[in-house]
């Protein structure tokens, strides 16, 4: 596939909700180069259908960006390619992945998505075949994890996944009922990378550039897909080490993006989070750190800056 023959690195950065945004896929690009694939966050296939402007705008991205894979999330089949075409025909992407393993409940109850779909094996497999009779042109993936309570039900949900056609699938290591707890296991990822045929990319507790490695090494997955770890850290996808010099740049260039697509009057408040990130582990800057989470303008972030 060629997703993967022009990714050498074998390296991917997670669809993460409200984070992986076109601001931070441009600052991942920025300070880490091209060698790696960008899912954008997951986002709803029924607003993309509705034409929401604020969801529309989300599934902009700069060419800079690519290669890109757009996320979407639902249980409507129709909707669901429909939404799909949507983004191939309007916006160019290099692959559409459907979200299968996200453990939040307003995704899981109501909307039946997510995770939910672990429950539901005939409606993800029917959502797979019908995107592959679609015809996109593109690659259709699949995201998911080890399954809902039982970490074991992968093993058969990733068979049927390939036989309905999916290009390849993402495992987070973990179970729906774990969310984040616990420690993922490489262990069953590297069982269904034996099972399978297709590139299987392994996700879950990669937080350090070593752990790329490992990670690949013990499992044999197709490659490595960086979520958590890259929150504040885009440079991991690079073998480049940062100084604090180096990340003051990063992150003004960071909140520059943000606020340029959020907007002066929302952009830095919702940036806060990630200066969070940035300086995380970071010891004898707990004033500092109450002043970021409530910086409002650039000024005032840079005049915060200058005292670390």
């Amino acid at each position: 596939m060629d997703l993967f023959q022009k990714n050498k690195s074998k390296l991917f950065l997670a669809p993460m909700a409200d984070l992986t945004d076109s601001p931070f896929c441009l600052v991942c690009r920025k300070v880490s180069g091209k060698d790696f694939v960008v899912f954008r966050e997951m986002l709803s296939s029924e607003a993309i259908v509705r034409k929401n402007k604020k969801t529309l705008k989300k599934c902009s991205y700069k060419k800079i960006e690519r290669p890109i894979i757009h996320q979407i999330f639902g249980s409507n089949l129709d909707i669901i390619v429909k939404a799909a075409k949507i983004i191939v025909d309007d916006f160019g992407t290099d692959g559409i992945d459907i979200n299968m393993g996200c453990p939040v409940p307003k995704i899981t109850g109501k909307n039946k998505s997510g995770a939910a779909l672990m429950k539901d094996h005939k409606l993800a497999v029917n959502i797979v075949k019908s995107l592959k009779k679609a015809n996109l042109g593109v690659p259709v993936s699949v995201k998911t994890r080890l399954g809902w309570i039982n970490k074991l039900d992968i093993l058969d949900f990733s068979k049927e996944l390939e036989k309905a056609g999916v290009d390849f699938i993402s495992i987070h290591g973990r179970t729906k009922k774990q969310g984040y707890s616990g420690k993922a296991d490489w262990e069953i990822i590297k069982q269904v990378k034996q099972n399978l045929s297709i590139p299987v990319i392994a996700n879950g507790d990669i937080f350090l550039k070593s752990d790329i490695k490992k990670c690949l090494d013990f499992t044999g997955a197709d490659g490595v897909m960086i979520g958590r770890g890259a929150l504040g850290n885009p440079g991991i996808f690079s073998d480049k080490n940062k100084s604090i010099k180096d990340l003051k740049k990063i992150i003004l260039f960071h909140a520059k993006k943000h606020q340029k697509f959020y907007g002066k009057e929302f952009g830095l408040k919702t940036f806060r989070k990630h200066l969070l990130f940035y300086f995380k582990g970071i010891s004898n800057i707990k004033e500092i750190k109450q002043e970021l989470v409530k910086v409002n303008t650039i000024r005032e972030l840079k005049d915060i800056l200058k005292k670390i």
